[in-house]
């Protein structure tokens, strides 16, 4: 079970994933000392106007910027190369999915056939209420994961969505050699927690965990009246939209299974088919602002026809992992 009693205001000393682990720093005046650097893992989907994913592109395809400064790429893969997956599903079990339990299950299982390739990825199973419950950590087999799902029957007395963010991304998620990215599956806004929104995408952000949302709850013959399926309608979306949009992910609202089954194949699709780029910052100060980050296509023709998303800024704190290199 993953702890309950952390504290928002906790100072991350981990760093994360992707990069190499160091000691702290000695002065850069010692001689031989390595420089420290750090970089940015940016996971990028291409849509063509249709929103089908672009395959085939080129790291020279790409110009990332920075604060309106065009960065060096220093790495860059496609599906043919892109590293394993790890995918923590939170499925929310606060009071109001006591109806929807069935479905929810559902919608669980059908992402994790959907999104695992066996071998490869690995799926964490999580459920959130007044509690933040780890009922199968990250595996690849599906008896496990279908085991962990079935095991779930009684709801909790809250819903602490940001709590179960915070903590999957800093407890499980930051020590993974692979792309970061969480499922939630929701019908509520977060009533429990002691992070906020701001703090569940800024952890989020540090270590690069891209989230994506399926809101359920238009779901079951419109349980919540006066709701249409597809749509964002209260604060409560808002906020859904907001983390996914602002991490790389996306929001889908549903209201039946039909429904459902479309968003995860796109899920699984978009997991599948991004292009993985990595820059260093010509700006290393890990001064704790906010950095903007902008991705466009090198050739205007494209750059009219695709439309990209990732995610558009970070944070630059000492969480960030670096990485020594050895001064000329």
């Amino acid at each position: 079970m993953l702890h309950k009693g952390f504290f928002i205001s906790f100072v991350l000393i981990s760093t994360l994933i992707g990069y190499s682990q160091n000691p702290t720093p000695t002065r850069p005046s010692e001689r031989d000392e390595p420089i420290r650097t750090f970089e940015v893992r940016l996971p990028v989907t291409v849509r063509d106007k249709k929103k089908n994913l672009v395959a085939g592109l080129r790291k020279e395809d790409f110009l990332v910027y920075e604060d309106g400064v065009l960065q060096e790429i220093t790495f860059f893969s496609d599906e043919t190369n892109n590293p394993p997956v790890y995918v923590g599903v939170l499925m929310d079990t606060s009071p109001s999915t006591a109806g929807k339990m069935k479905f929810s299950k559902e919608a669980a299982k059908n992402f994790i056939y959907n999104v695992v390739r066996l071998r490869k990825d690995r799926v964490a199973f999580v459920t959130f209420d007044h509690e933040i419950k780890l009922i199968q950590d990250f595996t690849d087999k599906l008896d496990l994961l279908d085991r962990a799902v079935d095991s779930v029957k009684k709801v909790g007395s809250q819903t602490a969505l940001y709590d179960a963010i915070w903590q999957f991304c800093d407890e499980k998620l930051r020590n993974v050699p692979g792309r970061r990215v969480i499922v939630i599956i929701t019908d509520g806004e977060d009533t429990f927690s002691r992070a906020e929104l701001t703090d569940a995408i800024d952890i989020a952000q540090r270590t690069e965990t891209t989230i994506f949302a399926i809101s359920t709850k238009a779901g079951l013959l419109g349980s919540v009246p006066g709701v249409e399926a597809g749509t964002i309608k209260d604060e409560g979306d808002k906020n859904l939209d907001k983390l996914c949009r602002e991490t790389g992910g996306e929001a889908f609202y549903t209201g039946d299974m039909l429904a459902l089954e479309r968003a995860f194949k796109r899920i699984s699709d978009e997991l599948k088919g991004q292009y993985i780029i990595t820059y260093r910052p010509q700006n290393q100060e890990l001064d704790g602002k906010k950095r903007k980050i902008e991705v466009r296509l090198a050739d205007r023709k494209k750059a009219d026809e695709y439309k990209i998303r990732t995610k558009t800024e970070y944070r630059a704190v000492k969480d960030f992992l670096t990485m020594p290199i050895v001064s000329n």
